[in-house]
């Protein structure tokens, strides 16, 4: 049986680093917005014939940041490119698109306009409020649910708000850690989040919790049939009980995560690496940091 809790600064040291270093990227990096946070227009073309390779298209609309300002290619499904740039006018459309069908069109490569959006800035700000708002939701149903599904633990020296608490702590880590592997893709890829990024932290907030519960679930179970054991032993035989449920249940779902990032086509590519960062990051710190947390909430409480 591991011993995790009389070893529990080595996790603690190992999540503050990481912690620390994520908060220091994105306050230096921060993350990049995609068109859904800022706004501007969004073009999608697609090749009838041979798609160009990213970095042709990349070369193809290199001049034309001169005039438009940042250009940004993102290949989708097999034979289209979304291009990406601040708001433009018509005319400036027409460029676009006659600079690419310069390039490439042929008689056996026909580049088609699908689609042309423009999302303005209104639509933009009313994405990110409620994105916010949403994080808070959750944040404070997840408090709420685990303060009463717990209630019947805080007779056993540990308030059952502090479970909360100390489950939003390991969601707080784990979206960090996250985020900040993208603040570094951003800055070194290009790569930009979007409306997609936010649905996964907000799933990757969920499986999580789920995670951390399941482990606050085996502690409970002891902590109300064991009555006179040390607080302590009773945390770690929890998190021993449930380690290899919770190690199985995620690496079954890192399998199928894989499988769409490799396999998935690039509209899904970032969305599935997001929730495999945050569901391996999500599964070491139910384990090895939300449960050595509720033993230091206990400590504290016993120095009072």
């Amino acid at each position: 049986m591991i011993n995790l809790i009389k070893h529990k600064n080595i996790p603690f040291i190992i999540s503050s680093t990481l912690f620390l270093l994520s908060v220091i990227l994105l306050g230096v990096f921060g993350l990049k917005p995609g068109i859904d946070f800022t706004g501007g227009s969004l073009m999608e073309v697609s090749f009838s014939g041979e798609r160009p390779s990213l970095e042709q298209m990349q070369q193809t609309t290199a001049p034309l940041e001169e005039e438009l300002g940042s250009v940004l290619v993102q290949p989708i499904d097999e034979d289209s490119y979304l291009v990406k740039t601040p708001f433009i006018s018509e005319e400036q459309h027409q460029i676009v698109l006659q600079t690419i069908r310069t390039a490439y069109q042929t008689e056996e490569n026909i580049v088609r306009e699908e689609r042309v959006e423009t999302i303005g800035p209104t639509v933009s700000s009313q994405l990110k409020e409620r994105a916010f708002l949403a994080a808070i939701a959750v944040i404070v149903a997840i408090i709420l649910y685990v303060a009463y599904a717990f209630r019947k633990a805080s007779k056993q020296q540990v308030s059952s708000w502090k479970y909360g608490v100390t489950a939003i702590i390991a969601l707080i880590h784990d979206v960090t850690i996250t985020m900040a592997v993208f603040a570094l893709l951003g800055k070194y890829a290009g790569v930009e989040v979007d409306i997609p990024f936010v649905v996964a932290l907000l799933t990757i907030l969920g499986y999580s919790v789920n995670d951390t519960i399941v482990v606050f679930d085996r502690i409970r179970e002891n902590l109300i049939k064991k009555t006179g054991h040390k607080f302590e032993d009773m945390v770690n035989m929890g998190v021993n009980e449930s380690f290899t449920r919770s190690v199985n249940t995620s690496v079954t779902t890192l399998i199928v995560l894989v499988a769409v990032y490799l396999f998935g086509g690039d509209s899904v590519h970032y969305f599935s690496l997001a929730l495999i960062i945050g569901i391996i990051v999500g599964t070491y710190s139910s384990i090895f940091l939300a449960s050595p947390l509720l033993v230091v909430w206990q400590q504290l409480a016993h120095k009072k």
